[in-house]
Formats: C-alpha cells, structure tokens, sequence
C-alpha cells in the first residue's frame, strides 16, 4: 500500500477561505432574496398608501369645490359669513382624519423591513 491513499487532505488555507466566501455569497444572496421578498411587501403598503393620500386629496378638493358652494348659496340668508368658518371647520376635520390615517399607516411600520433587519443584526452578531 502506498502512503499517499492513507493521508486524509486537509483543506488548507487556500480551501478554508475559498468555503469560507462561497458562505458569505451564500448569505449575501439569501439576504437578498429575503429583502426583495420583503420590498414586494413594502411596494404593496406603499401603493396603499399613495392611493389613500391621493383619494384624500380629490376628497378635499371637491368637497371644497361643490359642497362649499352649495352650502353657503343655501345658508347665507340665515347665517352670512359664519357658514364659511362652519365649511372650514368640516374640512379640517376631514383633512385631519385622513392624514392620521397614514401617518397610523406609517407608525404601524409597514413600510420597513423587519424580518431583513433582524437577520442582518444576527449576522452582524454573529460575526462579531
């Protein structure tokens, strides 16, 4: 029998750092895919989100443009120019309903992206 069968090879230097990238390109690319996964997510909410502010401006607008005048037309006989503060008053309450509604969109966090964050601060600590 010859030696050389009997030597087991180590992988070396050269070896371990070579398994040692194909590992960290492992991780990389699952991050990735973690996070692409999670944009999806994110793309959706947002979409949500710009709708939602889009519908609030229109809501606004025309709100403003019809109902205010057809308010006042019928209610300045008996009321002049207080009808416009009670017009304002209704506005600003449906303008502030709709911004909290998105910023509760916001503080709710479905715009980030948690489950790519928590695995890169185990990375991080795992590495440390």
């Amino acid at each position: 029998m010859d030696n050389k069968e009997n030597v087991v090879h180590s992988p070396g230097l050269l070896g371990g750092i070579t398994a040692l990238a194909k590992n960290v390109v492992g991780l990389l690319v699952s991050r990735a895919e973690l996070a692409a996964l999670e944009m999806a997510e994110v793309r959706n909410h947002l979409i949500e989100l710009v709708a939602i502010f889009a519908v609030a401006v229109m809501a606004t607008w025309f709100a403003l443009a019809y109902g205010t005048a057809t308010i006042v037309a019928l209610a300045w006989d008996e009321m002049g120019w207080k009808i416009l503060l009670v017009m304002f008053i209704v506005f600003v309450v449906l303008t502030a309903v709709l911004v909290m509604k998105g910023i509760s969109m916001l503080k709710q966090g479905k715009l980030t992206f948690p489950e790519t964050m928590k695995e890169l601060r185990n990375d991080r600590d795992m590495l440390l």
